[in-house]
């Protein structure tokens, strides 16, 4: 009877060293509750290349600088696409809702007629002259990628 008893306990411990590693290691592997979710991407993310930026910058100066101006100061009617009243105007935002106003609407004399890279590469040009950071992968042209990216004013 002494025996079985030196026999189980030996068995327990003998599961517990083997069973508790992949105890412990499934604890890690396990999702996250909605508590803890994943804060969402924003401009301060580095979301577009320098090189885009510069290919943006080309096309704003073809299609968009004779309206928002070459300093994207915006005049009269036009508004700019730089500083406070930018910002402020999109802040929380999506860099998706900026793609689908700018494919919608612009050029205002013919609205729709911008490719979705031209006008991905002039939202880089936008963000780049804003003063957000450039990064090592491109903003997306998917309408889906682009609505899990936040204008945000302010860097958390």
């Amino acid at each position: 009877m002494q025996l079985q008893r030196v026999t189980r306990r030996r068995l327990a411990a003998v599961l517990a060293v083997v069973t508790m590693p992949a105890l412990i290691a499934g604890a890690r592997l396990a999702p996250r509750t909605s508590s803890a979710r994943i804060a969402p991407r924003t401009v301060w993310d580095s979301v577009y290349t320098a090189e885009q930026a510069t290919r943006g910058q080309a096309s704003y100066n073809q299609t968009c600088a004779k309206c928002h101006q070459p300093s994207l100061g915006g005049a009269d009617e036009t508004p700019p696409l730089v500083g406070s009243t930018f910002l402020g105007g999109w802040n929380g935002q999506t860099l998706g809702a900026m793609h689908e106003r700018i494919r919608t609407s612009m050029p205002p004399d013919d609205p729709g007629t911008f490719g979705r890279q031209l006008i991905t590469d002039v939202m880089a040009y936008v963000l780049k002259v804003n003063g957000f950071p450039a990064g090592a992968a491109e903003l997306p042209m998917e309408a889906g990628a682009l609505k899990e990216i936040r204008l945000e004013t302010t860097k958390r």
